[in-house]
């Protein structure tokens, strides 16, 4: 059966049956999990449920996701089972200003779930990918929907190395990590999000107040790196990643002015030898 779900051991299929015994129950959350065999886009599906009145706490994961797309619509593919993609729908009843925090507070959650289950440094480069070393783990994409915001990530668990979509990726398994189950790293993750999802909402959106704010740039590989920011419009500033301000924003210090930047692209750039 070279098309059953189970032809590949090493890549054994979710259970959503078993997920949301572990993660639904009063008070939690998560309001259910759909696991699909494909689709073109959690992120797209999950907009679309959520105009239709899909609950706070939808998860939905793809087995394969065949449209997946990173930040500034790069494409994110991988075989298979073989990683977590996986989306998410928030209603946070915070001041709007403050919900662009959200892809970072996923962001810091994955990362400490990944860096506690999987034994290994997870970092962040800003403003959501999960790299170990100098290689993309993960990435966080949100968008925002009529009354809530969806965000997804794709994480790279048991790809191989010629599996990898871009030279510069990796995943848990050629990481040799302690841990490359999907079922025990999702339920870790969306535990790990819960919890920080409710610090900051009950501040009122207030990073700083709820913690969240410091958790990140405690986990940040970008801060006191250099870096180039390749901005939007194609220009590009180098400098000294200084920290992230109260909105998440990345603060830059060229050596002649100091910026601070709410989008664009990150290189860190490696010392001279």
């Amino acid at each position: 059966m070279p098309n059953s779900r189970y032809s590949d051991l090493d890549r054994p299929p979710l259970s959503a049956a078993a997920l949301n015994r572990a993660l639904v129950h009063p008070g939690s959350l998560w309001s259910g999990v759909t696991v699909v065999e494909s689709t073109g886009s959690t992120n797209a599906d999950l907009a679309e449920a959520a105009k239709e009145g899909a609950e706070e706490g939808t998860v939905l994961v793809a087995e394969t996701q065949l449209s997946g797309r990173g930040r500034l619509g790069r494409v994110w593919s991988a075989p298979p089972r073989s990683g977590l993609m996986v989306s998410i729908l928030l209603k946070p009843e915070v001041p709007p200003t403050a919900q662009g925090w959200l892809p970072l507070l996923y962001a810091v959650a994955a990362a400490s779930a990944v860096r506690r289950l999987a034994e290994v440094d997870v970092r962040l480069k800003w403003p959501n990918d999960l790299l170990i070393g100098e290689r993309k783990l993960a990435g966080v994409l949100a968008e925002r929907t009529d009354d809530g915001v969806v965000i997804g990530m794709g994480l790279n668990v048991s790809l191989r190395t010629d599996e990898l979509p871009v030279e510069t990726a990796t995943s848990l398994g050629i990481e040799e990590a302690a841990c490359v189950d999907r079922d025990p790293l999702l339920r870790a993750v969306l535990r790990e999000v819960e919890s920080h999802y409710r610090d900051w909402a009950a501040a009122g959106g207030d990073a700083e107040a709820a913690g969240l704010r410091a958790a990140y740039q405690a986990s940040s590989a970008t801060i006191g790196r250099q870096v180039r920011v390749e901005l939007p419009g194609g220009q590009a500033l180098t400098g000294t990643a200084t920290g992230i301000d109260h909105a998440g924003h990345l603060q830059v210090d060229s050596g002649h002015e100091r910026y601070t930047l709410s989008a664009g692209d990150v290189v860190h750039v490696r010392s001279a030898e």
